[in-house]
């Protein structure tokens, strides 16, 4: 070998570990990961999203969890939060942002944070501020709004405190078998050609972002999907994070082994999409009583018979497992499969919009002419009181109504009608409840909305502040998609319900049907082509680094808020009893499957929301240790509490275990804890404690398989 040849060997070898180098500093960022409970009141509070007053709490399933995920590429900035709440509301936002202003001076700001509720159903509401929202809870609800802004920071924080260096990783998969379009006829509204270009009515693809550190180490991970977590119905009185709350819990654990449902290292956000029109009742629509299909149409059934979805389970527990676990097969198959690294810059744009205000060129896609569009101020349809299959509403409704009634008029009028300009602006809508008029005693719903998005390498994260249907959604991707030149749709990824909620986004076509999703888009027919126009702007803006000023500013309605909640007054115990006494043992043998319940004699719930603790522990007595092998954010417990007399303050609480499959024999006990509030004010923790019972190795044929139902992500024909 020659002195030439042997320095031009070395010199090659220098320049590719050079370029290797290059590469890895190119896609290194910092991230960081966190999780926090924001479980709210469990007990008598309304839940919101299905809107009725009587479904208060009566006890918890599953905790509610915050998490949080950071991004930073050196010179920027972005942080993404998934939260198991109904929606994100505007002064949410505010007081977490406010919050960590106090702690880190700007580094968090209203420009980097974005946080999207998952729209779970099954948890406490009153926490939005907009009085149509907090109708149901009887006003605001300090409670739900502290636990939500105090355990959302607490995420960032985490996550903040975990930050170091590492790789982002994007991949997909479909989920079958999860979902089915509750509003088709809706979705046929829209142009043949448009719906050609794609295989379903609904998304069935899981975007998910990977973390790694460094070392390759995974840190965790967020799985965008598009379905609505509703398999726990309108019946349900506990508490809980519903099939996407669920399916988060089964991938930490996968990732997380024997830790506790929000305890572990690794963090896995799912995070909602475009799931407007989209339900996980996939058994779809029927009339209650007949059992006969309902009217396509309507979704009405005759004699007024409720129509009503339901999903793959027996009931709507085996439902939520079940969807669940097939949303977590797709994510799980994902983590483990191709996927693309991201790579590049982190750029984050923020402006707030009030659409009714706005105004843009649409071409009609039936004719092909132009016209100018407005927005409307916020007004709702009849057919939002006609519910939906999930959920179906009150009175006499019907979805698909576009005329009026006299006699809900007349009420409505004596409200506040509707002025001439907004009953022509949101036609063919017949206007139920004129809300962007209605400012008495404060705003009824908001007219000033949050606009977000975050671009994060070759990908762009759209915060939308509603629920977007399939096509809207599917709609604004495309626009963005050309707009930014980008490979596919799937590399815009739509965080619904993100910021703000301002309830629907259908597009034109699915509006002029006025079911309930066109009834429920508030700002009128041409909602989704403002907002398509909005959005471009800002992505123009930002290509060409213009500033983008930040908007006008929402209305503050803190000290406006009216709250008719009553407080806990005092708790007591029945004569001869102490608080954590037990009521009723558990048996004294018991199998795998079996379901033990043990009573406790209780304070109310609500004196201590225990965030980052139990109101329960499941114990196993293992040499002379007592180990836990269940709380009260597991699948198989629940917590349900019981008022026996109002006037006595008297209350017990019930704690239920379903005896997994894979239970070890042995000793075990169940415990209780809990605060009892005094006539005077102080509250004093408790705690109970039962016998012991013992769980036999002789099962009978198992209930209940350990993790939630074993089924599979089959692929549908």
């Amino acid at each position: 070998m020659t002195r030439f040849t042997f320095l031009f060997l070395i010199f090659t070898t220098l320049l590719q570990v050079t370029k290797i180098s290059s590469r890895a500093a190119e896609s290194l960022y910092t991230i960081g990961v966190g999780i926090a409970d924001i479980t709210g009141p469990p007990v008598e509070v309304a839940f919101m999203g299905y809107a009725r007053m009587d479904q208060r709490g009566d006890g918890l399933h599953l905790r509610q969890f915050s998490r949080a995920f950071i991004l930073d590429d050196g010179h920027e900035r972005f942080v993404f939060v998934t939260a198991d709440c109904g929606m994100m509301g505007t002064g949410v936002r505010e007081a977490v942002l406010k919050k960590l202003e106090s702690s880190y001076h700007g580094l968090y700001n209203e420009q980097n944070v974005m946080l999207s509720g998952t729209h779970t159903h099954s948890a406490p509401g009153g926490f939005l501020m907009h009085l149509i929202f907090d109708l149901n809870t009887m006003g605001f609800v300090p409670e739900t709004f502290t636990a939500l802004v105090d355990g959302i920071t607490l995420s960032i924080i985490r996550a903040h405190d975990r930050l170091t260096g590492g790789r982002l990783f994007m991949a997909k998969g479909e989920v079958f078998g999860a979902s089915i379009n509750r509003s088709p006829q809706s979705y046929l509204q829209n142009p043949p050609q448009e719906r050609a270009k794609y295989k379903d009515d609904v998304d069935k693809t899981l975007v998910q972002l990977q973390f790694e550190d460094s070392s390759g180490k995974p840190l965790g991970a967020i799985s965008w999907f598009a379905v609505h977590p509703v398999s726990m119905n309108n019946t349900n009185r506990l508490v809980s994070s519903d099939n996407m709350g669920f399916a988060a819990l089964l991938f930490e654990k996968k990732m997380n082994p024997g830790s506790f449902p929000g305890k572990g290292e690794f963090v896995a956000g799912f995070a909602s999409s475009n799931l407007g029109d989209v339900s996980p009742n996939v058994r779809g629509p029927r009339c209650s009583v007949s059992g006969e299909p309902c009217d396509g149409v309507s979704s009405s059934c005759p004699n007024g018979d409720a129509c009503v979805a339901a999903g793959p389970g027996q009931d709507m527990f085996e439902s939520t497992k079940l969807i669940a676990k097939r949303i977590f097969n797709t994510a799980w198959e994902v983590w483990k499969g191709e996927r693309e690294e991201v790579r590049g810059r982190i750029k984050v744009i923020h402006q707030f919009a009030d659409l009714s205000k706005m105004s843009t060129t649409y071409v009609d896609p039936s004719n092909g002419l132009e016209r100018m569009v407005e927005g409307c101020l916020p007004a709702m349809g009849y057919s939002f009181a006609a519910g939906t299959i999930d959920g179906p509403g009150s009175f006499s409704f019907k979805q698909a109504t576009r005329t009026t009634n006299a006699l809900w008029n007349a009420f409505r009028n004596f409200i506040t009608g509707p002025s001439s300009k907004q009953v022509e602006c949101q036609s063919p809508k017949p206007i139920l409840l004129a809300t962007g008029e209605m400012n008495f005693p404060f705003e009824w719903q908001p007219s000033v909305v949050s606009t977000q998005l975050a671009f994060v390498g070759q990908f762009v994260i759209v915060c939308v502040p509603g629920e977007f249907t399939t096509m809207a959604g599917r709609r604004l991707r495309r626009t963005l998609q050309q707009t930014i030149n980008l490979p596919t749709e799937q590399h815009v990824i739509i965080a619904g319900l993100c910021n703000t909620y301002s309830d629907y986004v259908t597009t034109p076509e699915e509006y002029s049907l006025q079911r309930y999703e066109g009834a429920s888009t508030i700002y009128g027919p041409h909602t989704l082509t403002l907002y398509m126009h909005h959005y471009k702007r800002m992505v123009v803006s930002s290509q060409q680094k213009s500033h983008l000023d930040s908007g006008p500013r929402p209305a503050q309605l803190l000290n406006d808020l009216i709250s008719l909640i009553p407080p806990v007054l005092y708790d007591r115990s029945p004569w001869f009893s102490s608080f954590g006494d037990v009521l009723v043992q558990p048996p004294s043998e018991v199998r795998p499957g079996d379901t033990v319940q043990v009573t406790f004699v209780s304070g109310h719930p609500r004196n201590n929301l225990k965030h980052g603790e139990t109101y329960l522990l499941v114990e196993r007595l293992v040499g002379d240790d007592w180990v836990t092998i269940a709380t009260d954010a597991d699948w198989e417990t629940k917590f349900m509490w019981e008022r026996t007399s109002t006037l006595l303050g008297t209350s017990e609480a019930k704690v239920e275990w379903i005896i997994p499959s894979d239970a070890e024999p042995g000793d075990y006990r169940i415990r209780h804890f809990g605060h009892s509030k005094y006539i005077f004010g102080n509250i004093e923790p408790y705690n109970g404690t039962s016998k012991i019972f013992k769980v036999l190795s002789d099962a009978i044929e198992s209930k209940e398989p350990p993790n939630g139902i074993s089924d599979t992500n089959t692929k549908e024909e």
